[in-house]
């Protein structure tokens, strides 16, 4: 699905134009975006729970010299989809 199909589907939805929905999903997404950058978790029933993850320092290898190297520690954003959103895209 494309950004315009998304726009499309969640003005046809809320009874909104598609400016107003390009809008609403801006918002969203800036939204989102600040909290987990901030390390809050973001929660939205149906769908699931956004969060910053941590990942620690740990040694790798750098595979063309096998060479040791070390990785410093970083956050990623993480995902953890609601019972809901798994149970529909399973087919139950």
């Amino acid at each position: 699905m494309t950004k315009k199909e998304l726009l499309e589907a969640m003005a046809g939805e809320a009874g909104i134009s598609q400016a107003d929905a390009d809008k609403a999903l801006g918002a969203l997404v800036s939204a989102v975006t600040a909290a987990v950058a901030k390390g809050d978790r973001v929660a939205i029933p149906g769908l699931g729970t956004f969060e910053r993850r941590e990942r620690s320092a740990r040694t790798g290898r750098n595979p063309q010299t096998g060479e040791e190297i070390q990785i410093a520690a970083t956050s990623a954003p993480g995902f953890k989809p609601a019972a809901q959103f798994k149970a529909t895209v399973a087919g139950k």
